[in-house]
């Protein structure tokens, strides 16, 4: 649903912008550009707001990136929720993978993961970044590392597999599918890649 946030513009007229819009500008900035690549200006502009409007409805930029960062989450990679679900280990790791190749193949979203460009800021400013990133990527280890427990457990995968080892393996490919896909792969390429993941995954 839409939200309509009210501020006082500097002689007391009041001005509205849609709060999601705005937003999802923002979005779009930061994964194109990743946190420290992204201005204030091209932030603005993109999310069709003043400096002073963004300062106070979202608060500072690192304030935003979290808000932008949900989003993503919520939108973008809701498909990581579901695949834990799946039936079985394979089915887990297909759908994520088809799920990641599928928002690579979006033609309206930038290419690559936000996560990604934001885990590689350097500069001391970044740092709560880099930890916040790292935090909600572990959060994500953790709960496929469940659920490859569980596939462990009921016998799917071959004797000396070890679930974080199948966890990792995961998260490289998709993690390369990303970054491949920011470099300019075609869909064909990506999804190669995809199946040929999906052709040799452990099953006993």
């Amino acid at each position: 649903m839409n939200r309509l946030c009210t501020l006082t513009a500097p002689k007391g007229r009041p001005r509205e912008f849609d709060l999601d819009v705005a937003l999802a500008g923002a979005l779009r900035v930061f994964w194109r550009n990743g946190y420290e690549g992204a201005s204030m200006a091209e932030l603005t502009a993109e999310m069709g707001i003043t400096k002073p409007s963004l300062y106070a409805a979202f608060g500072n930029k690192e304030a935003l990136f979290h808000k932008a960062l949900d989003l993503y989450e919520r939108e973008k990679l809701a498909y990581m929720t579901s695949a834990l679900e799946a039936p079985t280990a394979r089915a887990v790791a297909e759908r994520l993978l088809r799920g990641a190749l599928q928002m690579q193949m979006s033609t309206c979203d930038p290419k690559g993961c936000l996560s990604v460009i934001s885990s590689v800021a350097c500069s001391a400013e970044a740092e709560p970044i880099k930890a916040e990133v790292a935090k909600r990527r572990a959060s994500s280890e953790a709960a496929l590392m469940r659920r490859f427990d569980e596939a462990k457990a009921a016998g799917e995968f071959p004797d000396g597999l070890e679930s974080h080892a199948l966890m990792r393996y995961l998260f490289a490919i998709m993690q390369g599918l990303s970054i491949q896909a920011g470099s300019g792969a075609t869909c064909t390429e990506l999804n190669q890649l995809v199946e040929t993941s999906l052709s040799v995954w452990p099953t006993r």
